[in-house]
């Protein structure tokens, strides 16, 4: 369930006898490309980079991935073996999702470019391409508002650098997990119960009923214990919402 990669993006902590422990996280990509050996690499480098993936290889897949699943954001190839890739896009695009779409392509053509980031890709990348790019590309992506990357987050006297991968609360260190940036990044909105499971567990089906509430409730008892002035209220049946501490002080 955990993986162990050096460079994760994010941390899964437990407290016990006053103990802190901790396992990495990483954000989950969606790659869609139907050569398979392209499709691995990417896999390979991306986890390299530090996220988790989950490949697919046709139109269909796709499409019932995104319905099931709430990922950081997609790598879309267009040439896929049952259906057009921007068949994909346009359809999370009428749902109203805002999964961030990095498509790419071999077509490099002006009016395949324009007709890609009209049918709503993010961001638009020819083939042969040079990782580096698409890597940075999709940083660029999620450090846009609303999305999951950024390069500082702040509520009251908890701090989270996140190039640093580092937390502070008073300046004291203190081990970030997946939840704690997911609600950071949304201050004041509620989180909804199914995003914080799926990012933390993916698409893996071996999860506790009570997984997400056990892993809220070590986060609370965490930011309590190292005086974190921030609450974490559950709205019931929905999801939680993260914020500052009112002073109820005369």
């Amino acid at each position: 369930m955990f993986d162990d990669a050096s460079n994760c993006v994010t941390w899964y902590v437990f407290v016990a006898d006053g103990m802190l422990y901790s396992e990495r996280l990483c954000m989950r990509v969606l790659v869609v490309e139907d050569n398979e050996e392209l499709a691995q690499l990417l896999a390979q480098r991306l986890e390299t980079a530090g996220y988790e993936t989950d490949v697919l290889t046709t139109a269909a897949e796709a499409q019932a991935a995104v319905t099931t699943t709430r990922y950081a954001a997609m790598v879309l190839d267009l040439g896929l073996p049952d259906d057009d890739g921007l068949s994909v896009l346009r359809e999370i695009r009428q749902h109203e999702d805002p999964l961030p779409v990095l498509v790419l392509t071999a077509r490099g053509g002006l009016q395949d470019r324009v007709s890609g980031l009209r049918s709503g890709a993010d961001d638009y990348l020819v083939k042969p391409f040079a990782f580096e790019e698409l890597l940075a590309r999709l940083e660029a992506l999620l450090r846009r508002p609303g999305q999951l990357l950024g390069r500082s987050l702040q509520i009251a006297n908890l701090a989270f650098d996140t190039e640093g991968r580092q937390a502070l609360i008073d300046d004291k260190s203190a081990n970030e997990t997946t939840v704690l940036e997911l609600l950071m990044r949304r201050k004041d909105r509620v989180v909804a119960k199914r995003l914080v499971e799926d990012q933390i567990f993916g698409s893996s089906r071996d999860v506790a009923s009570n997984a997400v509430e056990v892993s809220i409730h070590r986060l609370r008892k965490q930011l309590s214990g190292r005086g974190a002035k921030v609450q974490i209220h559950t709205i019931r049946g929905v999801g939680y919402l993260m914020s500052e501490e009112k002073d109820l002080s005369p």
